[in-house]
């Protein structure tokens, strides 16, 4: 497994981490995803472990707490061994105060998630989105603290736009807290927003990408084809309208240059589109998830070996979209203003 630096921190992690949202099945969206009970998880962990896969990423509202206590017990005894990124922000429970970026809410999450995850740490808290009714200062004074406490040992943002996340961090870089060393994005063939502002900022401030969802929402798993219909189990069944959105067009455009260069590679499509995220500035890790052993290690066949350069421009050409203003008028002035990719 190749390790890389987390954006500007010391810290190493994985080029592929494991998504626990499959944990728990707690409620119907996520049961979408899957039910895996303590002893699935377990086996999977310890294929992860086995493989040099030592993140594992989960939030508390995967499952309502389910995931994260399912993964905390599924790590029982290998704690030493992981390194455990969750996120909180979004509304887990009726009161009024059970949602947002809040010193009390903020402090409150942090302490069910780690009874949950059965650890007294955990390594990389992310926000899972932007508050923007809670004042920045307070939100930063507040994570600054979990790691000063050592409940916390690196913050993270996640879904944020660029001006959040620069927010964000010039109130740390002027009170000397700690800043944010990675961005939990969303990021794939079929969605490359990310490269019009976050990444060049990531590049710039060092904020490292934690990819969400590289496989466009289950898309590229290589069972969606032009002219056929959905495979008979897919959780876009339930839940496509809830993530990315992509025209039909589009996909089937990026499906075929998959088909084609994993044909040449010698190599599955999500492997082929894994690897392709692999190559791209500022990713840090690719977050993976699998129901089944055999999902998972065809998920770890996606590292050890690089896509040519001339299959990387096919598959860029074949996903590229006309990008919004100002990005597509900023691609005028490259000569000062280059590109990241």
């Amino acid at each position: 497994m190749e390790y890389r630096l987390l954006g500007g921190s010391g810290l190493k992690v994985p080029a592929l981490s494991f998504g626990t949202g499959t944990f728990g099945g707690g409620n119907d969206f996520f049961k979408a995803w899957g039910s895996t009970d303590v002893e699935e998880a377990r086996r999977l962990i310890d294929i992860c472990l086995e493989a040099g896969v030592n993140l594992f990423d989960t939030a508390d509202i995967y499952s309502d707490g389910r995931s994260e206590e399912v993964l905390g017990k599924a790590l029982q005894g290998k704690r030493d061994r992981a390194l455990i990124s969750t996120k909180t922000t979004f509304r887990l429970g009726d009161g009024p105060n059970d949602v947002g970026s809040s010193r009390y809410h903020l402090r409150r999450a942090l302490e069910a998630s780690l009874r949950r995850l059965g650890t007294d740490y955990v390594d990389i808290y992310h926000l899972h989105g932007f508050d923007a009714l809670t004042p920045i200062e307070e939100v930063q004074d507040t994570l600054n603290t979990f790691v000063r406490e050592g409940k916390v040992r690196y913050i993270a943002a996640s879904n944020f736009s660029g001006w959040h996340l620069m927010k964000s961090l010039a109130a740390a870089e002027r009170y000397g807290w700690t800043r944010f060393v990675a961005h939990q994005v969303y990021y794939s063939l079929l969605g490359r927003e990310y490269e019009w502002e976050l990444m060049p900022l990531g590049l710039d401030q060092k904020v490292g990408a934690l990819v969400w969802s590289p496989l466009g929402w289950g898309r590229l798993t290589g069972k969606i084809r032009r002219g056929q219909p959905l495979p008979e189990v897919s959780r876009l069944h339930k839940t496509a309208d809830m993530g990315p959105q992509v025209k039909d067009e589009h996909l089937y455009t990026v499906v075929d240059a998959l088909d084609a260069v994993a044909a040449e590679a010698g190599k599955t499509v999500p492997q082929v589109a894994l690897n392709w995220l692999l190559q791209r500035p500022t990713v840090s890790s690719i977050i993976v998830g699998a129901r089944t052993e055999e999902q998972l290690r065809q998920n770890l066949g996606s590292v050890g070996w690089n896509l040519t350069a001339e299959q990387v421009a096919r598959l860029d050409k074949a996903s590229a979209t006309q990008p919004v203003y100002p990005y597509w008028h900023q691609r005028q002035f490259t000569e000062r203003n280059p590109l990241p990719v």
